[in-house]
């Protein structure tokens, strides 16, 4: 993973290799400014040559991915980092409506309350709810984050997950779009992304997936999206002309294998019914966002180039690159080529910053215990980045992650591996300050994922 640097004057320098930033440092010519993303700063060298950069990034409900990568000749491209931003919108949502519930419960029990005010207050046009307002607001601060670091020059965007339209309406683009090569790509994502990566008749995974017509076209049954799902091998042959309803009764290979699950034929049945109804509520959330974040791009002064997630898919495939977030914020786009893709992914939690509330509540509302006044212990934040060393005992080795303070001067770690508990102060160095974002390093993946004909 590429280091970034600063000049004298803290303006945005190409990212070196790790090796000549150890240099660096080991010869005084830089200081180590931010640990993450790593960033040094040179001492004797003000301005200097770049190269054009692009960031890509690939919006998704729980998760974003991002990508910096370096241009060559054509649509040559070579990856310098990579992330994963997580999202806490289900965090945000959930803390909302517990306040509304409080809120309604003193209402209702004449107790003191904040009165209503739903009729003196207007949103304002493009207004977002607040979990999904967050979405935008985390991409669009990294990516105005990573400016500050390296000098990108252009951006992209997976602006739609799928080509709705297209889905609807096969006959909409014409002829060129539904035979060239992304045919197919749009409806087999939208499927996977809908059916969870799995057969829709006995639930399996980890095997290949094909498109299956729950109305047989023999039986007037259409290539609309609402009458598609995905099944393995063994359902889709057995099922062949039956009616779902049919198949479900009257074959035993599919009993047997959901016997295997737990789960009766029946039930199973009333899954596919309504799961046929239901619409992605992970994509409602992308869709109600893409255009606020496509705009708020925009405002940056940057070209942005827009793709769909049937094109990302196509150019993931065709190049061999395992799926991930981060790689796909690579292949977002026209593209030829992606070099160098397998770097350490940096993974970016949204944590917040804390909560003025004092009193932890049980879910009726009720006071279950305190939190202590002062926010800083030994000097430590809850939020910070440390690093602990324990000499012995059974928690001895060498833990690193996002610090919880306690007022016994023992601490919680938060590592890669899990959680690590009564560590004192006296064993823990600060790393970095809080920034509201917990952070992790994944190892880069070395093996190429192969691009088959079945939908995986």
């Amino acid at each position: 993973m590429a280091v970034f640097v600063w000049d004298k004057h803290k303006q945005p320098l190409m990212p070196c290799s790790e090796k000549r930033a150890r240099l660096l440092l080991e010869r005084g010519r830089a200081v180590v400014h931010k640990r993450y993303p790593f960033t040094i700063r040179l001492k004797d060298r003000v301005g200097g040559d770049t190269q054009p950069l692009r960031l890509g990034i690939d919006p998704g409900s729980k998760t974003t991915g991002l990508a910096l990568m370096r241009e060559s000749d054509g649509e040559q491209r070579h990856v310098l980092c990579l992330f994963e931003l997580l999202h806490r919108g289900f965090q945000i949502k959930k803390a909302l409506e517990q306040r509304a519930a409080f809120r309604r419960r003193r209402r209702s029990a004449h107790l003191r309350y904040r009165a209503p005010r739903f009729n003196n207050r207007t949103r304002k046009a493009g207004w977002l709810p607040p979990s999904l307002q967050h979405r935008v607001d985390t991409v669009t601060a990294w990516g105005e984050r990573l400016r500050r670091l390296a000098p990108i020059t252009a951006l992209d965007q997976e602006l739609v997950r799928f080509d709705t339209q297209r889905l609807d309406n096969p006959e909409i683009s014409g002829v060129e779009y539904q035979q060239g090569t992304l045919l197919g790509y749009e409806v087999r994502e939208y499927l996977l992304e809908k059916w969870g990566r799995a057969c829709a008749y006995c639930g399996a995974t980890e095997t290949p997936l094909e498109v299956e017509h729950v109305e047989p076209r023999s039986r007037g049954g259409s290539n609309r999206i609402s009458n598609l799902t995905l099944s393995c091998r063994a359902c889709n042959q057995a099922k062949d002309t039956l009616p779902l309803a049919d198949f479900f009764a009257t074959d035993k290979g599919l009993k047997k294998r959901l016997k295997a699950t737990g789960m009766s034929a029946s039930a199973q049945l009333e899954r596919v019914q309504r799961q046929l109804k239901q619409p992605l509520r992970d994509a409602s959330a992308v869709n109600a966002t893409r255009w606020a974040l496509f705009n708020a791009l925009k405002a940056t002064g940057l070209p942005v180039t827009v793709g769909t997630g049937g094109r990302t898919k196509y150019n993931r495939q065709r190049l061999g690159i395992p799926k991930t977030h981060a790689l796909d914020a690579a292949c977002v786009g026209p593209m030829d080529a992606l070099h160098h893709w397998q770097v350490p992914t940096l993974t970016i939690k949204a944590t917040g910053r804390g909560s003025y509330q004092r009193t932890r509540l049980t879910r009726h509302g009720f006071p279950r215990g305190y939190l202590m006044r002062q926010k800083q212990v030994k000097g430590f934040q809850t939020g910070d980045m440390v690093k602990a060393i324990v000499p012995a005992g059974r928690k001895a080795g060498t833990h690193t992650g996002r610090v919880a303070v306690r007022k016994t001067d023992r601490f919680n770690i938060q590592t890669q591996q899990g959680a690590v508990q009564g560590i004192s102060y006296q064993y823990c160095t600060l790393i970095q300050r809080g920034d509201g974002y917990g952070y992790h390093l994944t190892p880069s993946i070395n093996h190429k994922g192969g691009a088959g004909q079945a939908v995986a």
